[in-house]
């Protein structure tokens, strides 16, 4: 009997063994290591991760292969739920870009439920969620996000940062990548890009349910005070069990993004250290495919006439297939707006990189000089697979071109930039008080032409400075259609996601989710506050300081109530502008940002008010006594 009593005590504390080594492990290097892996991701020859391979929009992920218990198992019977256990982590990482200051988004360490992120998006969503789900508690997922571009979408604060995610993509903090200096408690900056490997630790306290991240150089130890620290109900997040790793994507720019070495450690205590000195070097470059042309032409070179005609049917067939385009029915009703490909490519000498402009959330754009008429030009490559959504961006456009997977969209060229810098760059010359309603009359002939003029009803969603284009002669002009749907006249839009900008979104669309022409000029009358006052229309100040929202339209109604209205204009103008034009502005900007739908104009009448054409109803403070966050 004693003999059988110890035998169950050994197979016990065996059993009790193998329970806790999944709890902790290292990878000095993955070499041999055994770990899950999808997508582009891959463990290469001398022992990196590496997430994505270069390869433009494509996702990548890399997981330990056994579940982790999160939450502490009973040491007793019943039943309910059980205490969430403490975990750290350490990893290296190191991303190399085609250039040294673009990126594609970066790679996250992720705690999740499943491993299954078939439904997830490259791109912004770095393979972690989709634009239905991103943010929904279904998820299950906390990340900690090494990012490299901005998402206005997300809230994303520069190009290069760090972030704790829960669920979606919307940081629940994010702070510059860097870490504090133990010596003296200064902020060293520290670039994602630079091409060398960093060290990152991510450490969660399950008494204080506090989430720390760590990061410095490789070659200095883990810095004393945190970079980023939030509160995070994990019960919330991971019921039970779950997986650690890692999840990446690449966007329109070629990007790789390795681990160089990963530990974990479940429970109280830091993650094991990792071995520096037994890393495998990070690459300083993306290799290039090697060029196909040998292949082709050594099987040949032997007969001489054959390798001439060969090379003829070649370069004629490339040269068709450099300038091939994709053409459907429905682009029939476009035709004069239509570009040949051919002309855009020598237009932009071949979209090279000395014409490249910039980089946003929806592709590249270059600048271009049309061969024939000399015009200044501003060409938006944009990776498309299907038709969907095409059309939203033809009212925006001097023409546009498509190839198998591209569309490439022509916009005149603005050489001034957007109109944001302008009011808020101050080592920018200030806008006199006709430039600024120049450019308000421009946008709000734009909103006319897409709400009614044009053959269908275009919603554009997101009407701020920052997308208001201004050209030589500082007219502004509507820009950036990416959130745009399009829609006929008299039906309704099939939409119910909200998007668009904090301070600009009607308070309706918190309720029905569905925008309306009516939220688009709430925006526009936001966006003339913006311009006439030439502050922001949510002072980040006080959102700071109080946790609330100090709208603008607020402070220009109590100017309102007061009989100062034009108290409001922005002072950088020290009073020179017409009275009476600034107040027609500021009192058709109260209307327009009114909460109610039905108490704004529509486009039309905000033109004929503009113009002059129509007077401006007298306002009442039965009209405007509303408070407007505790409306919205």
């Amino acid at each position: 009997m004693q003999s059988l009593l110890l035998l169950l005590f050994l197979c016990l504390q065996s059993f009790s063994f193998l329970a806790s080594a999944i709890d902790q492990f290292t990878f000095d290097g993955f070499a041999g290591g055994n770990l899950n892996l999808d997508g582009t991701a891959v463990v290469t020859p001398d022992g990196l991760l590496m997430l994505t391979n270069g390869t433009t929009l494509l996702k990548g992920h890399a997981f330990y292969p056994s579940r982790l218990r999160f939450h502490q198992a009973p040491s007793g019977g019943g039943g309910g739920s059980y205490p969430v256990r403490s975990f750290s982590t350490a990893f290296v990482f190191g991303i190399i870009s085609e250039y040294t200051d673009l990126s594609s988004p970066g790679l996250a360490f992720v705690v999740a439920k499943s491993r299954d992120f078939s439904t997830a998006l490259q791109s912004q969503y770095m393979g972690l969620a989709n634009a239905r789900n991103n943010g929904n508690a279904s998820n299950h997922f906390l990340a900690v996000e090494l990012d490299t571009i901005v998402n206005a979408e997300f809230g994303d604060m520069s190009d290069n940062h760090v972030g704790i995610d829960v669920d979606g993509l919307a940081s629940v903090t994010a702070d510059n990548a860097g870490y504090y200096d133990d010596r003296t408690g200064a902020f060293r900056n520290m670039s994602l890009l630079n091409r060398t490997a960093a060290q990152v630790w991510v450490d969660f306290d399950a008494r204080a349910s506090l989430v720390n991240v760590t990061m410095a150089p490789l070659e200095l130890p883990k810095p004393k005070t945190p970079l980023l620290s939030a509160t995070v109900n994990l019960s919330a997040v991971i019921e039970d069990e779950a997986y650690v790793g890692f999840s990446s994507s690449t966007g329109v720019v070629a990007s790789r993004h390795y681990v160089l070495a990963w530990s974990f450690k479940m429970d109280d205590g830091p993650a094991p250290p990792l071995n520096i000195s037994k890393l495998p070097a990070l690459p300083v470059t993306i290799a290039r495919a090697p060029s196909n042309t040998l292949k082709i032409l050594l099987p040949i070179a032997s007969a001489a006439s054959a390798a001439a005609l060969a090379i003829t049917i070649f370069m004629i067939h490339r040269r068709r297939r450099k300038y091939a385009e994709l053409k459907e029915e429905w682009e029939v009703a476009f035709g004069p707006h239509r570009f040949s490909y051919k002309d855009l490519f020598h237009a932009t000498n071949g979209f090279s990189d000395e014409r490249l402009l910039g980089f946003g959330g929806f592709g590249s754009v270059y600048k271009g000089v049309l061969p024939m008429s000399g015009a200044d030009i501003a060409v938006k490559k944009v990776s498309h697979e299907s038709r969907q959504g095409m059309k939203e961006f033809i009212a925006e456009l001097l023409g546009y071109s498509r190839r198998k997977g591209e569309l490439l969209l022509v916009y005149d060229y603005m050489p001034n930039g957007s109109l944001d810098k302008f009011l808020y760059d101050h080592n920018r010359p200030v806008l006199s008080w006709s430039q600024r309603f120049r450019i308000i009359r421009g946008v709000a002939a734009s909103i006319l032409y897409l709400h009614e003029d044009w053959e269908m009803v275009v919603l554009h969603r997101d009407i701020k400075a920052s997308n208001v284009l201004v050209d030589a002669e500082m007219n502004g002009r509507l820009g950036d259609f990416g959130l745009a749907r399009l829609y006929d006249h008299g039906t309704d839009p099939h939409t119910t996601h909200v998007v668009g900008t904090t301070g600009y979104l009607a308070p309706e669309l918190g309720h029905t989710g569905k925008p309306s022409k009516a939220s688009d000029v709430f925006a526009f009358g936001v966006f003339m506050l913006e311009v006439a006052c030439g502050r922001r229309p949510v002072s980040q100040d006080a959102l700071q300081a109080h946790g609330d929202h100090l709208l603008l339209v607020d402070t220009v109604l109590e100017r309102w109530c007061q009989g100062t209205v034009t108290d409001a204009v922005d002072p950088r103008l020290h009073g020179d502008f017409p009275e009476e034009e600034a107040s027609l502005v500021l009192k058709l900007c109260l209307l327009c940002s009114h909460p109610l739908p039905s108490a704004r104009p529509g486009a039309r009448q905000v033109v004929q008010f503009l113009d002059r054409d129509m007077p401006l109803p007298e306002l009442s403070r039965a009209h405007l006594s509303f408070n407007m966050p505790a409306l919205t």
